[in-house]
């Protein structure tokens, strides 16, 4: 398992707690109290995940998030008193891969931790693709090429499109990909799904007009359609 966890907050009380648990799963903890910290830590350290909260001194979460997306898709859990859809959608807009509110759960935020490192833990050593016309996604890399143009997606981002595309047709209501994509027993609003997936689309048809594969199912949620296209997986 990939095991660098940076706990990025202002409020001490608030890392010590998350690193009791954290440090429980056998991770390795970096601590940083305000935003330069954040971005000194990353770019001297390997960090495999962000617990970063956005209401902090010098440099703020949202600018700090912003930065770290030009120059790494380390997966970021933000933390933050701000639990309005606006600021959760700005999150996620920026980069960010899960949104907690406070006060949250220690336990629950360990899990989520613990379910995203689990999916960054490739062992496999082979290379798999899977091919579609002017689509090529590589499971290992977790890189997306569109028409031979590198797609840079988020985390999330990825693993939603991996699910759909392994397999095409099938229709996944928003619980299910919630289930499947997050990996675990998501307690937030489903509509979580609905920004990633219209967010993938933008980044898709950008490139090549992709997010026609990804379609609506009115009542039920999501699949993605071939269109008579075959794929090699």
């Amino acid at each position: 398992m990939r095991n660098n966890v940076l706990i990025a907050d202002d409020d001490e009380r608030i890392r010590e707690i998350v690193k009791l648990y954290l440090e429980a799963d056998g991770l390795v903890i970096f601590e940083a109290s305000n935003g330069k910290q954040v971005l000194d830590l990353v770019r001297n350290h390997s960090i495999d995940l962000i617990l970063l909260d956005l209401m902090m001194p010098e440099l703020d979460g949202w600018t700090v998030c912003k930065i770290l997306r030009k120059e790494t898709q380390i997966p970021i859990i933000m933390l933050t008193a701000k639990g309005e859809e606006n600021d959760r959608v700005l999150g996620f807009d920026l980069g960010a891969d899960d949104y907690v509110v406070k006060p949250f759960s220690a336990r629950e935020l360990a899990a989520r931790v613990k379910a995203v490192l689990r999916r960054l833990d490739v062992e496999q050593i082979n290379e798999h693709m899977i091919v579609y016309p002017g689509l090529k996604i590589n499971r290992i890399r977790r890189e997306v090429e569109v028409n031979g143009t590198l797609v840079k997606l988020t985390t999330k981002e990825f693993d939603l499109l991996l699910c759909l595309v392994q397999d095409p047709g099938h229709i996944y209501s928003r619980d299910q990909l919630l289930n499947l994509v997050w990996d675990y027993d998501y307690c937030g609003d489903s509509r979580t799904v609905d920004t990633h997936v219209n967010r993938l689309r933008s980044k898709l048809d950008e490139q090549a007009g992709y997010s026609d594969f990804i379609q609506t199912v009115r009542g039920v949620g999501y699949k993605f359609e071939l269109n008579g296209h075959s794929a090699k997986v």
